[in-house]
């Protein structure tokens, strides 16, 4: 077969200029008919880094998600220590001790240091929710019960009995159970959908008896009983901690919505979630340094972890 002649094709690219294609022992010719602009578009831009980012969430996922959940253990395990040692050289140095009502602690930065240590592993559990599933996470999560209790024997100086160390034990168990056989929990996305949810009369009931609890165990029984029972404080924490958990789910939601340019910060749930969040979170601290200036540390941190999950 012969050969056909070249068609005569236009030097420029503008419109009804014609350009041929050759492939091997084939030829083409194509007419451009429009302009169009030789970049990405933004939006085509950011569906090529979505789609490289689920990509990478399929293949990898899950091993992030473990990975930040193993290291979220170890960061939160170690800030315990870090927070004892702080209250520790508060009380050489002949400071009011934290369980006596003294804020001594706050200038110390090993004290610091600890606090900023769970801040660090709390967001990366939070993190690893998001990656692997939570029947893997939360045991995970158990961890640092055990890392706590490693830790303050070496470097404090404590010991765990076999009934503690069988207590530790327990509490993974107990929270793999526990995540295992949990409901579905229903998916809130907008402020609008968390609002009507905490209008919910449950909720309110459920919210009311915990405050009044809260605060029963902080006016009246805390002061009488608190140096001498460490489920008295703790149980402060853990109860008071239930509004920071719907307060950081509430905020999530909201920093979503910020980055969507929807206008959360118009919306007064909001604030009232950054002010409960910081009261509660004020509160967990206070009494959770009040613990573990009087009790041992591989005691404290294993009944907190129970009672707060």
């Amino acid at each position: 077969m012969e050969r056909p002649e070249p068609l005569w094709v236009n030097s420029s690219c503008a419109n009804g200029s014609l350009l041929t294609l050759t492939c091997l022992s084939w030829q083409t010719v194509c007419q451009v008919i429009g302009n169009v602009s030789p970049t990405i578009s933004p939006q085509e831009n950011l569906t090529l880094d979505a789609d490289w980012m689920v990509q990478v969430e399929n293949k990898y996922g899950f091993y992030i998600g473990l990975a930040l959940a193993i290291f979220s253990s170890f960061l939160i395990g170690s800030s315990v220590i870090l927070k004892k040692k702080g209250l520790l050289r508060l009380v050489e140095k002949g400071g009011t001790r934290a369980g006596d009502g003294g804020h001594g602690y706050l200038k110390d930065w090993l004290w610091w240091a600890g606090l900023l240590t769970m801040g660090g592993g709390e967001a990366a559990n939070f993190a690893a929710y998001a990656f692997a599933p939570a029947t893997i996470v939360t045991p995970l999560g158990a961890l640092s019960v055990l890392i706590s209790s490693i830790l303050s024997s070496y470097l404090l100086g404590e010991r765990l009995n076999l009934l503690g160390k069988l207590g530790c034990m327990l509490s993974i168990v107990g929270s793999t159970v526990l995540v295992i056989h949990a409901p579905e929990e229903e998916e809130v996305t907008t402020l609008n959908e968390m609002s009507s949810k905490l209008k919910e009369p449950g909720f309110l009931v459920y919210a009311g008896i915990l405050l009044v609890i809260g605060l029963v165990l902080i006016f009246f029984v805390a002061p009488r009983y608190g140096q001498t029972n460490i489920l008295i404080y703790l149980t402060i924490c853990s109860v008071i901690g239930a509004f920071s958990v719907s307060s950081v789910k509430g905020l999530g939601i909201a920093i979503k919505g910020f980055f969507a340019h929807q206008p959360v910060l118009q919306n007064p749930l909001t604030w009232i979630l950054v002010l409960t969040l910081v009261a509660s979170i004020t509160t967990q601290i206070n009494y959770l340094n009040k613990s573990l200036d009087i009790f041992n540390t591989s005691m404290v941190f294993p009944i907190y972890y129970v009672l707060f999950t």
